[in-house]
């Protein structure tokens, strides 16, 4: 695998390969799949037209380091695990650097995501794909539904007795104690998906000491409301 994922580094330009893959691994392409048209957006220069990355792409599927499935016409892109290999690499190389004024908060946020992700990990062209998957544990994030519904029982009961809440979890406890190991957006999901499968009731209800923040950090179901605790069915 190292031979082959060095021809990948060898056999097109640092930049525009990794300021790709950076942008799908933080659209969450490790786990989902991202809409092509999403990442391309996400990463074309004011310069440049989406065709500009046709070539690049397909290179990357070639090599293993991306997947393309059509879904209903919708062309989406998902990360491999070699992907995440040179991903490292890229951004590890001497040959890549930003260029002029193309850090933007969405690209600096992404790298600040990966370094506390990846915890001082060095993902080099003899890591092993579950060295790789170390790497990213050993930073605590959480990667997938059932992960998160591990680790969310653990600290609901950890809150709920240490607290003595009697079975009625702020989400917004929850929220903060996972902290940033998931992003704000997969929390709500699989929340919701806990509620959705008998796991949690989220509930209303009321909370004497709310303020803004702690109402920012609970759950707003669409066309329902705001949701301020979980209270566990199972």
């Amino acid at each position: 695998m190292t031979s082959k994922i060095t021809g990948v580094q060898k056999s097109m330009e640092v930049q525009p390969k990794t300021r790709l893959l950076l942008a799908l691994w933080d659209l969450g392409g490790v786990k989902q799949e991202v809409k092509k048209s999403e990442l391309i957006e996400r990463v074309k220069r004011s310069s440049e037209k989406a065709g500009d990355y046709k070539e690049l792409v397909e290179k990357l599927e070639q090599a293993g380091v991306i997947k393309i499935a059509t879904n209903k016409r919708v062309v989406n892109v998902l990360l491999t695990d070699q992907g995440l290999q040179v991903l490292g690499e890229g951004l590890e190389s001497e040959d890549f650097l930003f260029e002029g004024n193309q850090v933007g908060a969405r690209v600096a946020n992404a790298l600040l995501k990966w370094i506390r992700q990846m915890d001082g990990a060095v993902v080099s062209t003899s890591a092993s794909v579950n060295e790789v998957n170390g790497a990213i544990a050993s930073g605590k994030a959480i990667g997938s539904y059932d992960e998160f519904k591990s680790v969310t029982l653990e600290v609901y009961d950890k809150l709920n007795r240490n607290h003595k809440l009697n079975d009625l979890v702020q989400i917004y406890r929850i929220r903060r104690e996972i902290g940033d190991r998931i992003s704000p957006e997969h929390f709500d999901e699989w929340m919701l998906k806990m509620q959705e499968n008998d796991i949690f009731q989220l509930m209303a209800g009321e909370m004497s000491d709310i303020t803004p923040d702690k109402r920012d950090d609970s759950i707003t179901i669409p066309k329902v409301g705001l949701r301020y605790y979980a209270k566990r069915l199972s």
